[in-house]
């Protein structure tokens, strides 16, 4: 999958965020094989809060940030039937608000990169089609995911006391 990447200013500077995106992204194909067809783009938007609220209250009706919104373009069962030949697909957009995943991360005490790839995951299994406000299974299989996924990145279980690692 080919990331196309937009840091808005207001990320730290000290990070490498277009890195961790690719590290991300690449660790969540690993465990959701679907995000590896080469056909494959997707946006992914580091903003700020501001931005990220204008965008959950105008898609979701919600006007609050959040940490990360997902825009899928395809649906999951176009996603797995899409052939690994063929022009370019849009997989949909990520976008993660700096604000708020900074301040998560300093409540778990997590470095801030741990989160934002945690919140990168996330939002590309959402593009994938996976939805953890569906059920409780599905946010168990999601997570599990999530968890397998941050593993291959060195990152600890975001859910802490789950055993699905």
């Amino acid at each position: 999958m080919e990331l196309d990447i937009d840091l808005d200013g207001v990320w730290p500077a000290d990070g490498d965020w277009p890195a961790l995106a690719e590290r991300a992204a690449a660790a969540a194909a690993l465990v959701a094989p679907e995000l590896a067809n080469p056909r494959l783009s997707a946006s992914l938007l580091f903003a700020d809060d501001g931005e990220v609220q204008a965008l959950n209250r105008e898609w979701r009706g919600k006007d609050r940030p959040t940490n990360v919104l997902s825009f899928p373009m395809l649906e999951r069962a176009a996603l797995l039937a899409l052939a690994a030949q063929g022009p370019p697909e849009l997989l949909g957009d990520v976008v993660l608000a700096c604000e708020t995943c900074t301040r998560e991360a300093a409540e778990r005490g997590v470095p801030l990169e741990d989160h934002a790839a945690h919140l990168i995951v996330h939002g590309l299994l959402h593009l994938a089609g996976h939805d953890h406000e569906t059920s409780p299974a599905a946010a168990s299989e999601m997570e599990a995911l999530e968890i397998k996924a941050l593993a291959h990145l060195g990152v600890a279980d975001p859910y802490g006391d789950n055993d699905q690692a």
